[in-house]
């Protein structure tokens, strides 16, 4: 069985993007996005038999808007054929792989930022998310103007090391 709201939650951007090209009007295609899930919900047996539940959205809302469309010839300036529902799949799965790829190597970033030694944590964190200069390091820390600039050179090469390390792995 599927969680609805979780299904809803994961697409429900990516849909309203997909739908607002083809209609500017936002209420009504707010409408077909929630008629989709309704359906969705309302025909929930016959899911196991759907591959591909992502694709099976945007086909649901592309009918549905023009089915729209049909009703209210002012909804949407052209009618959706193939060729643009292929165009604009191949630009959301773009979009998704580009959205993955960052997924990944954040958390890559991540797993090597977690080596580090608490030191070196706080400095990359004091210097790159709070971006503070040196001097001002150097007074939270503690430590002398030439320790802060030694520590965060260490820092930074061991982040290398542990992505070259990565590199040569995969």
């Amino acid at each position: 069985m599927v969680d609805f709201t979780v299904l809803y939650h994961e697409h429900i951007d990516n849909l309203f993007a997909f739908g607002s090209r083809f209609t500017t009007n936002r209420e009504v295609l707010k409408d077909c996005i929630q008629d989709v899930f309704v359906k969705l919900y309302t025909k929930r047996d016959e899911l196991n038999r759907v591959e591909n539940i992502e694709s099976y959205l945007y086909v649901s809302l592309r009918n549905r808007i023009n089915d729209e469309y049909r009703r209210n010839v002012h909804l949407c300036d052209e009618t959706i054929d193939d060729a643009k529902m292929r165009t604009l799949a191949e630009t959301e799965a773009f979009d998704r792989e580009c959205r993955d790829r960052r997924q990944a190597l954040s958390a890559c970033v991540q797993r090597h930022f977690d080596k580090l030694s608490p030191r070196q944590k706080q400095i990359i964190n004091l210097y790159y998310v709070k971006q503070l200069r040196y001097d001002e390091i150097c007074s939270i820390m503690g430590i002398n103007y030439q320790s802060v600039r030694n520590l965060m050179h260490r820092s930074i090469t061991r982040l290398r090391e542990y992505a070259t390390q990565t590199q040569l792995a995969v």
